[in-house]
């Protein structure tokens, strides 16, 4: 790769401005200063401007992916489970990470990044950013108990109170409610947590949606890339 198209990949400046600095001597490669425009720069080989070194910023990488129940959304488990990071290695040469996290007997929207900016974002408590849940639990979820969740509850072992939550029913069955959860927090195994507070186990729990994102079609296991609009909404939030 030329030197000056590599200094301009590191965000050091623009192609021209790049050349600049190379003929005012301001640029070494593994030591040896260099003022040839033609100079070219192997893999491996450091590069220093005005003394720092630089190198190529890596391909921002933006993945929606359905995790399956059973998966761990950490980088490593003590136990040898299957993270979700294991399913990208092969896959995806970047170092992503997930935004967030969804229990290991949860399935549902997960979104992966290496852009640490707009991660920090998205997961600061200010933004407030919704996460949709469709959840089947026990028994019949009465008025009351909807009524407990929208207002917040007091989770165990905790000394204050959830935020409000939108909570829809979708069905109820035989023995069990389908129900829609829209939350902006994101404490240990919430959803859950709150059910359990007003009385109902989680028998499924699956995430639909995050912020502007949504699961859609996509099946368990799938991923995609987020289109640049997807991810300037992201931005927007």
């Amino acid at each position: 790769m030329r030197l000056q198209k590599y200094l301009a990949l590191c965000g050091v400046a623009s192609r021209r401005k790049c050349e600049e600095i190379i003929l005012e001597g301001r640029v070494c490669v593994d030591g040896v200063k260099i003022t040839e425009l033609g100079t070219q720069v192997e893999e491996g080989q450091r590069v220093t401007v005005d003394g720092e070194t630089v190198q190529p910023e890596a391909k921002k990488r933006y993945i929606l992916y359905h995790k399956p129940a059973g998966e761990v959304t950490t980088a490593s488990d003590d136990k040898g489970r299957e993270t979700v990071l294991d399913r990208f290695k092969s896959e995806i040469p970047e170092r992503i990470y997930p935004v967030g996290r969804l229990d290991y007997d949860s399935e549902g929207l997960l979104l992966l990044t290496n852009d640490g900016e707009l991660a920090q974002r998205l997961l600061h408590p200010s933004r407030e950013v919704d996460k949709v849940y469709l959840a089947r639990v026990t028994g019949d979820l009465s008025l009351e108990s909807i009524r407990r969740l929208r207002a917040g509850v007091l989770l165990p072992g905790e000394s204050r109170r959830t935020s409000p939550a939108k909570v829809r029913v979708i069905r109820q069955e035989a023995f069990a409610t389908v129900a829609l959860v829209t939350i902006h927090e994101g404490r240990n195994r919430q959803v859950r947590r709150m059910f359990e507070a007003v009385g109902h186990r989680v028998l499924m729990l699956r995430r639909v949606q995050f912020g502007p994102l949504q699961l859609g079609s996509l099946e368990r296991g799938q991923w995609r890339e987020l289109t640049e609009e997807e991810v300037a909404r992201l931005y927007e939030l």
